[in-house]
């Protein structure tokens, strides 16, 4: 077998790949390692070596490149912004708001009062997936 060709169709194939799959250029780092084992594979005809060598420049180039991908932030709600309530908040209960036109399972703050449907509400807080909220004639008050 031709260890350096195959090392080449490896790397190329890596390489195409990213294009259609992005992984954040990790098939990009084992595409370049498998072309750089390519070019030992001329040197050392020791399949065994040649893989650990393309594993380790693998782990290698992913490691360098971790520092100039930037980090993705989760998504933050922005507390004190306005919703309308779905329907009827009894108190201690839960609802339904419709904020940044998506809806919302969400809970009064103060749990004695109650919030009817279709009412303007400020977000003043969010626990997993549930909103809390208050009455906006409440807060103006």
């Amino acid at each position: 077998m031709n260890y350096p060709l195959f090392w080449a169709i490896l790397g190329a194939v890596f390489c195409l790949m990213e294009l259609f799959l992005p992984t954040g250029f990790v098939e990009s780092t084992l595409g370049i390692s498998a072309f750089f084992v390519a070019f030992l594979a001329l040197l050392v005809p020791i399949f065994s070596l040649q893989l650990v060598a393309w594993v380790a420049l693998s782990l290698v180039f992913i490691f360098l490149l971790q520092r100039f991908v930037p980090k993705r932030t989760p998504y933050s709600l922005q507390e004190s912004t306005e919703a309308r309530t779905l329907t009827a908040i009894a108190p201690g209960q839960t609802g339904r708001v419709i904020y940044e036109g998506n809806s919302w399972q969400a809970r009064c703050d103060d749990e004695t009062i109650t919030i009817g449907a279709d009412q303007q509400v400020v977000v003043v807080s969010r626990k997993g997936n549930t909103l809390y909220v208050m009455p906006e004639t409440l807060l103006r008050a």
